[in-house]
């Protein structure tokens, strides 16, 4: 059978036909694949992105970008096979694969959500809010968030070939920056195949996306000031990355995601017969053999109570023993094999580092037979889950700052719960920590003080096990990176990690300026009134400033009574004369949330029209007591518009933030708030 070559996807041109290294597979040393021998165009490659891909991004706006992520996300499930064929040569187990695949699809959902719902029409982020700089008001500031028009150079880590590529793709995308992916050479093919299969699908602009097989040449040594660089993979190649000569000389953002010591501690109250003593175990057993302890986040601590330490390590063995390990395709395999057997061998060497001084509990070196199950894996990268136990890991350094990057954790004792906090800050920066606990108050004690040195901190405790997504895997919604040694930088986090490949800027000027720049009605801005109900127009024909001041309404005793009444809400402040005269207030007040009525009868338009629901306040502040016998009166003003994508069997329709100011007789602000509408379109559009 002919070996297929790689390709590299430069300029939108598969680049590939001479045959160079030869890739095998992880589970029988079998021939997958060879990289390509051809040096890339890295000039070219930029310029293509720079030229072809940032202008054909900046046609359209987040919300659009956010709905090619989610068909493309759809797209790779329904072929998704096909990847979990190719996957097993990495090593991998079908819950490993499912991981990588189905995670980095849902990643894409997950950023096709953020930017459907956090992200705005346009591509112009707005965070506000403005701030008056002047006395009157007619000098403000704010700032905005606005494409950088670089590109995103990702080089990623062998062990997660799909998510790796998709999780920092995603939020680039989104934010408008055309991508250059470098995968790790030893598990590339697989890389080639998901970007192959995104590239067939015709979904993204041309110049989204570019992909490097192979090394990465001059790429860097050619990127400027708008682009933006990111790492997965080791500390030491991360610390050499950081300071290439021209990332530092052009100050180019460099966010690295990098191998770290995590650890996971076991808290003094929880003993052997506990429900949580079981979690624990379960927990450090899975992480050391899930991608086969292949995993940025995965466990290579255990620090827990000296008194438990022989029972952790006598039910951790246990359980290791269980773990059937071999090839994926065969029934009952549980761990499959390291990447390669480079990385074979390099764990090898790490384990007998670790091992001096220390005791091997179970695995690599205790002498026990090792023999994968399936055809031909004596040629695989095979490597047999190994438990260390150090009885001082304040003697021995190595269990801080060796990492053998497969199925392999260290055991370690503590007799206070300070000196757990303390071993656990000797890795000198994690990615995550996990605590498992019964007691609250120790979760309150002991998390502040690892979260100043571990990117993400879990909890695992009996209530939170049925639905804990575990220690080892970051979730699009949360950070993930850490300080120190895992890199000090962040990726994911929702619609932070947009952020991180946007450009924030400050932005002064008068307020009207600044509607016009941000998009968004900024306070004392102009202002455009009509006789026309803004509830009465479809939400193409709504312009941002379109507004209406009220009538007015003066609040009476009866007013305050009524609403009590219906409400239940019987404050003294609102129906006690006595009281509410010793307040800070001096009288009696209107209850805040008649307020809100009141000023919706004020600027409601009663009849049936493009406003379909009111679905939510912001910023919602009581600015100012109002009471009996003042007069109210309320301005209604179109803030902001975000577009909403088409959805089967609901009419065409979009999102607008109205500003509301609610106003007394003085013309004092006595209510501030925001309310979001659902608004329909035009019959006949963005049908």
């Amino acid at each position: 059978m002919t070996v297929p070559i790689l390709q590299s996807l430069i300029a939108d041109r598969w680049v590939g036909t001479q045959a160079s290294s030869l890739l095998r597979s992880a589970i029988d040393g079998s021939a997958v694949a060879h990289t390509h021998a051809e040096t890339l165009d890295f000039a070219q490659a930029l310029h293509h992105a720079r030229t072809v891909g940032v202008p054909a991004l900046l046609k359209l706006d987040f919300q659009q970008r956010a709905g090619l992520l989610k068909a493309l996300a759809a797209y790779l499930l329904e072929r998704k096979e096909a990847l979990y064929a190719l996957s097993r040569h990495t090593g991998a187990t079908r819950a490993d694969s499912w991981i990588d695949i189905e995670g980095g699809a849902g990643t894409l959902f997950a950023y096709a959500s953020v930017g459907a719902g956090d992200l705005p029409s346009g591509n112009v982020v707005h965070e506000g809010p403005a701030m008056p700089l002047g006395k009157t008001g007619v000098f403000a500031g704010t700032h905005i968030l606005v494409p950088r028009r670089g590109v995103a150079v990702h080089i990623n880590a062998f062990n997660f070939p799909i998510w790796g590529l998709l999780e920092k793709f995603a939020p680039s995308f989104l934010a408008c920056m055309p991508c250059i992916g470098k995968p790790a050479t030893a598990t590339s093919y697989l890389t080639e195949a998901v970007v192959r299969m995104i590239h067939d699908s015709g979904l993204l602009p041309p110049g989204s996306l570019q992909l490097v097989i192979g090394g990465t040449g001059d790429l860097l040594d050619r990127l400027t000031e708008p682009d933006v660089v990111t790492f997965t993979g080791s500390a030491d190649t991360a610390a050499r990355l950081r300071v290439h000569p021209n990332l530092v000389a052009r100050s180019i953002p460099f966010n690295a995601e990098a191998d770290s010591l995590n650890c996971a501690v076991l808290a003094p109250e929880v003993g052997p017969d506990d429900e949580a003593f079981d979690l624990f175990v379960k927990e450090v057993a899975r992480e050391m053999t899930a991608k086969a302890g292949q995993k940025c986040t995965a466990i290579r601590r255990a620090i827990v109570p000296r008194r438990h330490l022989d029972a952790v390590a006598e039910r951790l063995a246990a359980r290791l023993a269980k773990t059937v390990v071999g090839d994926p395709a065969v029934e009952g395999v549980k761990m499959g094999a390291l990447a390669s057997r480079a990385q074979q061998a390099d764990v090898a060497e790490r384990v007998a580092l670790l091992s001096r001084g220390n005791e091997v509990v179970f695995g690599a070196g205790t002498g026990a037979a090792f023999s994968p199950v399936g055809d031909g894996v004596a040629e695989g990268a095979f490597f047999s889950p190994t438990l260390l136990l150090c009885r001082d890991g304040w003697a021995n350094g190595a269990v801080h700052d060796v990492e053998a990057f497969g199925p392999v954790s260290t055991l370690m004792p503590y007799d206070e719960l300070d000196e757990a906090v303390a071993l656990a800050a000797r890795g000198r920066g994690s990615l995550v920590s996990t605590l498992v606990t019964t007691r609250p108050q120790v979760a309150a004690y002991v998390v502040p003080q690892m979260a100043a040195m571990h990117g993400r901190v879990h909890i695992l405790d009996p209530q939170a096990a049925p639905e804990s997504t575990g220690h080892g895997s970051p979730l699009p919604q949360l950070k993930h990176g850490g300080p120190g040694r895992a890199g000090g930088g962040e990726e994911l986090g929702g619609v932070r990690a947009v952020k991180h490949y946007l450009q924030r800027a400050a932005v002064q000027g008068s307020p009207t300026m600044l509607a016009a720049v941000t998009g968004e009605y900024v306070r004392g801005a102009a202002v455009q009134e009509s006789e026309l109900h803004p509830f009465r127009k479809w939400y193409d024909d709504l312009a941002i400033g379109d507004s209406l001041l009220t009538h007015r309404r003066t609040v009476s005793e009866a007013d305050i009574v009524a609403f009590g009444g219906i409400s239940g809400d019987y404050f003294y402040m609102h129906f006690d004369e006595i009281a509410a005269k010793e307040s800070p207030f001096g009288k009696r007040i209107a209850h805040g949330y008649f307020v809100l009525s009141a000023a919706a009868g004020l600027f409601v338009s009663p009849s049936p029209g493009p406003v379909l629901a009111n679905y939510g306040l912001d910023t919602l502040r009581f600015v100012k007591p109002v009471g009996i016998g003042d007069t109210i009166r309320a301005r209604l003003t179109c803030k902001r518009k975000t577009d909403k994508p088409p959805r089967k069997g609901q009419p065409p329709q979009g999102v607008v933030a109205w500003d509301v100011q609610v106003t007394n007789q003085d013309d004092e602000l006595v209510a501030s708030y925001d309310i979001l509408t659902l608004v329909l379109k035009r019959p006949g559009e963005g049908a």
